[in-house]
């Protein structure tokens, strides 16, 4: 039964890893046909117009079970903070894996109503399209910064004026450690923009790691836990440089703090461009 997390935290409980990936050796293969069928899934009920906030959060949920049975351990941290208050936000987080956009539905939209700001070309992605259309996801190209800032600005502005959250990863690439000269400015100009408070995110999603030949199918690796912490609400004060520190300091610190507690075993190509980085200041 996939989980509800209703509570403030989630830890993942012992022996959830299932016969079949024991059985595979954490095979990658297994792991990632699983992930193209349950993504089948999600296409087929946004071409429906049924994915709505319930469903997305139901297959997100089902992705987050499929870690853990292929022996992902994930903890969770700080979730009262997306309702600790009215919204809605502007969520700003580093950003490590493909893993966040599996799995961040299945806890955040029970409690906000959200979208992302994604890279443009994953409107062409199979079924994977149909969904980012369905919660109206803010397409960027990453090839002209000052085009890409007016298009957030404007559509971000657009939708928290409708009570929507925005999400936003401002990092141009992704990235294992985090770097924060390249943790850009986008969120905090957003939010002030729009007159909302923003709410710090950060993780760490290494347990799949970048592949040799295709990116994003690389080798699994359940030594790596799966960790995500939210930081209460911010208001923008002024120019926006406080909370902008304020942010950088928190994701520094929870990486900090994950890395002490749980050495990164493997870690291969470090850094993975989403396209070539044009970070917008």
């Amino acid at each position: 039964m996939p989980h509800s997390f209703v509570q403030d935290s989630y830890d993942t409980p012992e022996g959830g890893q299932d016969l079949a990936s024991r059985l595979l050796l954490n095979c990658r293969f297994y792991f990632y046909l699983r992930t193209c069928f349950n993504f089948y899934r999600i296409g087929k009920c946004a071409r429906q117009g049924r994915f709505h906030r319930q469903n997305q959060a139901y297959y997100s949920r089902l992705n987050f079970d499929l870690l853990e049975r292929c022996g992902a351990r994930i903890h969770l941290r700080g979730l009262q903070n997306l309702s600790a208050e009215p919204g809605p936000f502007v969520l700003a987080g580093n950003h490590m894996s493909s893993i966040e956009t599996m799995i961040l539905n299945a806890f955040v939209s029970p409690r906000l109503d959200f979208t992302f700001v994604i890279k443009r070309g994953l409107f062409s992605v199979p079924f994977l399209r149909q969904a980012m259309r369905a919660i109206g996801a803010i397409g960027v190209g990453q090839l002209d910064a000052r085009e890409d800032f007016k298009i957030i600005m404007e559509q971000g502005c657009q939708r928290l004026q409708s009570g929507q959250s925005v999400l936003i990863f401002p990092e141009a690439a992704r990235c294992f450690e985090f770097r924060p000269e390249r943790f850009n400015t986008i969120a905090v100009k957003l939010a002030r923009s729009a007159g909302v408070k923003i709410i710090p995110f950060a993780l760490k999603t290494d347990f799949i790691t970048r592949g040799r030949l295709i990116a994003e199918c690389g080798p699994v690796h359940p030594e790596n836990r799966i960790c995500f912490e939210f930081g209460a609400p911010l208001p923008v004060i002024g120019n926006g440089r406080e909370t902008q520190r304020q942010i950088i300091d928190f994701i520094a610190g929870r990486c900090r703090q994950w890395r002490r507690a749980a050495p990164v075993v493997s870690m291969p190509n470090r850094e993975t461009p989403l396209l070539e980085p044009t970070p917008i200041r």
